[in-house]
């Protein structure tokens, strides 16, 4: 089965990994991710202003290629990506005066007929695979692992184009018990990572990164699983260096969810690229018995 896939800017520069462990997840599933046509960059969080359409000219105009493929599905990897993508296309759904204005001035595309159904890849993981359908291919199971599962903001707020509960999360968690690890709940799995403070106020990422990783630790996690890149990089990235602001603090490993999937299948570990890492991922999976060099 061939799914249409849009990949956004991050997936093709600093999270290669992501998007070369989903594919080959999808493979061994029985699916094929195609890469849509004519992508672009989805516009980076639409504004939230009632009269600020240009806003959500970029994002549509991914959603009208998509039609003009023919196709009534995008499957998309990044959070923000998905987030600002579902949020456009639900604004001019609900709003045919605002889908108007668009369409008019986007004269040189073609109209968007509001056909297009925008997943998650973790979402459609859970809705149209099954965690329980993984968990019969796991080969490899994450025994003794100690994970916590962070969430963070984009792929839970706000509730119109969530694909979880915002307060009480549960999607990773239910996955990572289909591969066989032991999950450790945080009530900071749904705090800001400090998002793009990374860029500007660099101590505002480190310190949250800290407050995040650091409870984690003392609860007994070994390592964290998110689907964010930059969670991803503020995590791993800013929280390597808090390790200098903080005494005697460690920062634990963070996975891509589905770089752990790729594991627990049995799947080819370089697929995973955790040379692209700060904190080196490899040193947990080697110690519990589930990677081998």
């Amino acid at each position: 089965m061939k799914l249409l896939y849009f990949p956004g800017c991050t997936l093709k520069t600093s999270a290669k990994n992501l998007e070369k462990s989903a594919f080959a997840i999808m493979e061994k599933l029985g699916h094929e991710l195609v890469e849509m046509d004519d992508w672009t960059c989805c516009g980076v969080v639409s504004s939230l202003s009632d009269d600020d359409l240009m806003r959500h000219i970029a994002p549509l105009r991914n959603l009208i290629h998509v039609e003009d493929q023919n196709e009534d599905k995008l499957i998309t990897l990044c959070d923000m990506c998905c987030n600002t993508l579902k949020q456009t296309n639900l604004r001019v759904k609900d709003n045919k005066e605002d889908l108007d204005t668009l369409n008019l001035f986007m004269d040189r595309e073609n109209d968007y007929k509001g056909s297009v159904k925008i997943y998650h890849f973790l979402e459609y993981l859970r809705d149209e695979i099954g965690f329980n359908y993984i968990k019969k291919l796991v080969t490899n199971p994450l025994k003794n692992m100690k994970i916590m599962p962070y969430y963070g903001c984009m792929m839970l707020r706000p509730r119109e184009v969530a694909i979880d509960d915002a307060e009480e999360p549960t999607i990773l968690s239910d996955l990572l018990t289909s591969l066989g690890a032991e999950v450790i709940d945080n009530p900071f799995k749904i705090e800001c990572c400090g998002s793009y403070h990374t860029i500007e106020n660099k101590d505002i990422v480190r310190n949250r990164s800290h407050r995040i990783s650091n409870y984690a630790t003392n609860n007994g996690a070994e390592a964290m699983v998110l689907s964010c890149p930059l969670c991803r990089f503020n995590l791993d990235y800013r929280g390597k260096e808090a390790e200098k602001i903080f005494k005697g603090y460690k920062q634990i490993p963070i996975y891509y969810y589905t770089q752990l999937i790729a594991i627990a299948l049995g799947l080819d570990q370089n697929i995973c690229s955790f040379n692209e890492h700060i904190v080196d991922p490899t040193l947990l999976l080697k110690k519990k018995g589930v990677y081998t060099e």
